[in-house]
């Protein structure tokens, strides 16, 4: 594991999938990060799609390629970029074996910095080729809740900060899951204060169709809360095990979706998803305040 820490906080990283795996509060010593063995990961990253692709694939020009639940970027090791006490620089180029999948070349970098109490990411999607690039990113953490065992899970809420009007969420098919319908829905009665219930994610996870500002995760039981601070992602989910009552959340902005059931993409139309020009860059960050 990969470490930086400041006075407040100590940040873990698997090198693997640059993934996030501990943050812990030096001064109350409790993780704010999930660690529990019944879902085995923490924060994985979505790269180049999130959700389920139709059949398992996808079309470059009526070709068909294979693309798995989330893309690949998690199986993969990370190349260290910059260490220093505080920070951390993480990257993935494409290789032979991703090319298979996905005919790009490309670099995924991921900052990781601490300044006070806050973790401050950012994702930035380099397009190394000479046609554009169509991907979709995903940052899937999960929280404990209770945070440091303060309240129970239904003693939480979420509030989301955002300039629209309202929050609509996109409906997620059952079986086979988790694939899109093809509708929206009002979510949460046009509310942004959300108390969280197991029964909310009876239909497993949901996904607005809302570019979220800022989600506060709170308890009047507790005295700490996380704060999620996003720039450039046009979609949020909202995830846990829907057949378990484990103590986690995961706050996850988007950029992309998965398919509308049965529907064939062919990449550069896929609905959600990025587009990059050749030789250009995107970045996209979330900044968390661990209070």
């Amino acid at each position: 594991m990969l470490r930086i820490e400041n006075d407040f906080l100590v940040v873990e990283i698997d090198q693997k999938g640059a993934q996030l795996t501990h943050v812990v509060n030096k001064q109350a010593q409790f993780d704010y990060i999930w660690n529990g063995s019944q879902w085995p990961k923490h924060a994985p990253l979505l790269f180049p799609a999130i959700g389920c692709s139709t059949q398992d694939s996808y079309l470059i020009e009526g070709k068909t390629y294979p693309m798995q639940q989330h893309g690949f970027a998690s199986d993969y090791l990370f190349e260290v970029v910059q260490q220093l006490s505080n920070k951390l620089i993480l990257r993935l180029r494409d290789n032979e074996e991703m090319f298979k999948s996905y005919p790009f070349h490309f670099e995924l970098q991921v900052t990781f910095e601490l300044v006070d109490q806050q973790l401050r990411h950012t994702f930035t999607v380099k397009n190394l080729d000479e046609q554009e690039l169509s991907y979709s990113f995903g940052f899937h953490p999960a929280f404990n809740v209770p945070i440091d065992d303060e309240g129970g899970f239904e003693d939480y809420q979420i509030l989301f900060e955002t300039s629209e009007a309202t929050l609509e969420q996109f409906e997620i098919k059952k079986n086979p899951y988790p694939y899109r319908s093809g509708k929206k829905h009002l979510f949460n009665n046009g509310a942004k204060v959300l108390p969280l219930t197991r029964k909310i994610f009876e239909s497993g996870l949901i996904i607005l169709n809302n570019q979220i500002d800022q989600v506060i995760l709170r308890s009047e039981k507790s005295a700490h809360q996380v704060k999620m601070a996003l720039n450039g992602f046009p979609y949020f989910c909202l995830w846990t095990k829907e057949d378990e009552d484990l103590d986690f959340i995961c706050l996850e902005p988007f950029y992309g979706l998965p398919d509308v059931i049965d529907q064939s993409q062919e990449i550069s139309h896929k609905e959600g998803n990025a587009h990059l020009a050749p030789k250009s860059e995107q970045s996209l960050t979330c900044t968390l305040t661990f209070e």
